[in-house]
């Protein structure tokens, strides 16, 4: 087995070497081991050497995703903060309010003379409880949708900046094909890798119309059998649907793990993701993507409705 140095690539830590004569491949990522599909035709050698990928990934910091996090959010729901301020300005009046009509509660039960007035101070009080109550919880209630989309937009971040091989000189983060392709992440056992290749098969055009391109991501440490037919006329389109990989595994692994506690889904089930063309998140679940569904409810990115329906991918999740 030789090794056969190649280039750093440019604008990241990243050493790329090449293995050759070697069954299959493989990307080191950190303090981890862990393979990669290739892409072949079945009367050819592989399309690719094997490549051992070394890097310290330039991972951004917590408060770096915080922070464009929270950039974004207050784009997104440019009102909220002013909304809360009223409802704790609402809160605040209400509670001197009812603090006045506490004391003055207190001095009419105390002095017979003011027993008239009880019933005016208790109906002032109640109109202040009630106030702060209800002030209360539309502050907390909108405190815990901002939460939520903070956090799930530092997911986005956190996705963002996870990174791609295309092939063994070009790695690039997912962030880069916003606005150009609709990523499917299939995140399974080589086998379910292998079925879900298998079963796109018959929507290959179509899908690539979308801008559908595949993430293919192994759990099991197997590598799946992409095998493409060299007699097949969509040959060139087929690798380049299943041509991109994950690297830094640990940093995708995490990411995944997160979203399936989040879903509820236990840590081995084999799931699918699917994202709209600026990044985000539109449609995720457990087994094989629905590539019939996908084909219908997506828009082409090129033609008469280019632009025009760009947003068109579906809710975010």
């Amino acid at each position: 087995m030789a090794l056969v140095f190649g280039s750093v690539i440019p604008n990241s830590n990243t050493l790329c070497l090449a293995l050759t004569n070697h069954p299959t491949n493989f990307v080191f990522c950190g303090p981890s081991v862990s393979y990669v599909p290739s892409l072949f035709y079945s009367h050819q050698r592989p399309s690719s050497f094997p490549t051992i990928v070394c890097s310290a990934a330039n991972k951004p910091s917590s408060s770096e995703i915080s922070s464009t996090a929270k950039i974004r959010s207050e784009v997104l729901s440019p009102f909220r903060s002013v909304r809360m301020f009223f409802y704790i300005a609402f809160v605040a009046s209400g509670s001197l309010g009812g603090f006045i009509a506490l004391t003055q509660l207190i001095g009419a039960l105390a002095n017979s003379s003011r027993a008239s007035e009880i019933p005016e101070i208790v109906k002032g009080l109640g109109i202040d409880i009630a106030a702060v109550s209800l002030f209360a919880f539309l502050y907390f209630r909108e405190n815990k949708a901002k939460n939520a989309q903070v956090a799930r937009l530092s997911r986005e971040e956190i996705l963002s900046n996870l990174k791609l091989r295309v092939d063994e000189k070009k790695i690039i983060p997912v962030s880069s094909l916003r606005g150009i392709a609709r990523l499917v992440i299939c995140a399974g056992p080589a086998s379910f890798i292998t079925e879900s290749f298998k079963r796109s098969e018959p929507f290959t055009e179509s899908l690539l119309d979308r801008g559908v391109l595949v993430v293919p991501y192994v759990t099991d440490g197997n590598s799946p059998a992409l095998e493409i037919e060299e007699t097949d006329e969509l040959a060139s389109r087929r690798k380049r649907l299943w041509q991109l990989a994950p690297v830094y595994i640990t940093e995708w692994s995490e990411w995944l793990d997160e979203q399936k506690r989040l879903a509820g889904v236990s840590s081995d089930s084999p799931v699918y993701l699917s994202l709209r063309l600026d990044g985000r998140v539109r449609g995720s679940g457990v087994g094989y993507p629905p590539w019939n569904a996908l084909v219908a409810q997506l828009p082409q990115v090129k033609g008469i409705w280019t632009g025009l329906l760009d947003g068109m991918d579906g809710r975010v999740l």
